[in-house]
């Protein structure tokens, strides 16, 4: 603990700071990320007296505090684990990077001095990734080294109009216990066969940990947007093309809201989908009061666009890095770097920070007081 009485935490591939809004309650003692852009996004909004900008690999335990740390967050690379990312797995190169924290870990616990709590998070695929070998080699490790740990799926649309399901693994050495079986929404069916494919001795470590869920979201979509006229719409004719790229059950969506004759504010991504053997272009589009689970801008077919049907016509632009934010949970006041491509790819790359705050409130400081149970 802090002098001022808050637990401290090692925030690995911090990336903009999202995970570290989320854990408002506990002081960071340590930040670290390679990326440059990323790192500069961090010490804008919290300063560099914690940052730390290098690869992971390159980290020892000396360059770490001294003092012990409460919680290690890793948030580590997830390129090859989910679907769009051609699912090499945690021996790929981005998503390979766990196993340098990993490493620091290890190295803590033999000088006696690793964190109480540790949580990894990633996409939904780590589960899957490997035909589940990954998971389960990561399962392996966790209980081969003494750690009681647990997983939860939380979808930051229980918190924000956006969909964005997410995989948290949690674990302690700290005296607790979880719940007798799996509970919605948290214990996803992915979740539950994972937890059954392990090995005894993993299943003998693991804890299903829970939440409580959150009361209904009182906003949609359109309420985090931008006024229509402080944005920039595509023109016609790029207009007409997007809409030219729909699928039939796509475009009947379209014409059923141009017959409502109301405002209806939707989003939509491109996405490549095989038809008849042959791959091809489309753009999906929901009305649903959901945004899309934010990317990163690697291409045309990650950034996700707003479509705006009213008085019989269709609009449509790019969603705004700001928007983007507001869709993790990001207060506007939080620095945004310059170029549109990095604002979106701190939001793409990150953690919704109400997720977070769920997380620590219901569950991750209960365990450090001793009160796991009541939490669960």
């Amino acid at each position: 603990m802090t002098p001022e009485g808050q637990p401290t935490v090692l925030e690995f591939f911090a990336g903009a700071g999202l995970a570290r809004l989320g854990l408002s309650d506990w002081h960071t003692i340590f930040a670290n990320d390679l990326d440059p852009v990323k790192a500069a996004a961090y010490r804008a909004n919290f300063g560099d007296e914690a940052l730390s900008v290098e690869d992971v690999w390159n980290l020892a335990p000396d360059d770490l505090p001294t003092e012990p740390a409460d919680l290690a967050w890793a948030s580590s690379p997830c390129q090859d684990l989910s679907l769009a990312g051609g699912r090499k797995g945690l021996s790929a190169r981005r998503s390979g990077a766990f196993w340098g924290f990993w490493r620091l870990i290890e190295a803590l616990d033999a000088q006696g001095r690793a964190p109480r709590l540790i949580v990894i998070e990633n996409v939904i695929g780590l589960l899957s990734s490997g035909g589940g070998d990954d998971f389960r080699t990561l399962a392996e490790v966790l209980a081969g080294q003494g750690w009681t740990f647990g997983a939860l799926e939380m979808d930051a649309a229980l918190w924000l109009p956006q969909s964005r399901p997410r995989l948290f693994i949690v674990a302690t050495r700290e005296p607790t216990a979880g719940l007798t079986g799996p509970r919605a929404p948290f214990h996803s069916r992915a979740i539950i066969e994972a937890e059954a494919g392990l090995s005894d001795r993993a299943r003998a470590a693991w804890r299903w940990w829970s939440l409580a869920v959150p009361r209904p979201r009182q906003t949609d979509l359109a309420a985090w947007l931008e006024p229509d006229a402080g944005v920039d719409w595509l023109d016609a004719p790029r207009t007409e093309s997007l809409l030219g790229q729909m699928a039939p059950l796509h475009r009947r969506r379209i014409d059923a809201a141009l017959e409502a004759g109301e405002r209806r504010v939707g989003t939509a991504f491109r996405r490549v989908r095989r038809e008849g053997g042959i791959k091809v272009q489309r753009v999906e589009v929901r009305f649903d009061g959901l945004a899309g689970c934010l990317r990163t801008p690697a291409g045309g077919s990650s950034r996700q666009y707003v479509l705006v049907v009213e008085a019989g016509h269709v609009r449509a632009r790019f969603l705004t890095p700001r928007e983007a934010m507001r869709l993790m949970g990001v207060a506007d006041d939080y620095r945004l770097p310059g170029s549109r491509t990095a604002g979106l790819k701190l939001a793409g790359d990150g953690v919704a920070v109400p997720v977070v705050q769920a997380l620590s409130d219901g569950l991750l400081l209960p365990m450090l007081r001793g009160q796991a149970d009541q939490a669960a």
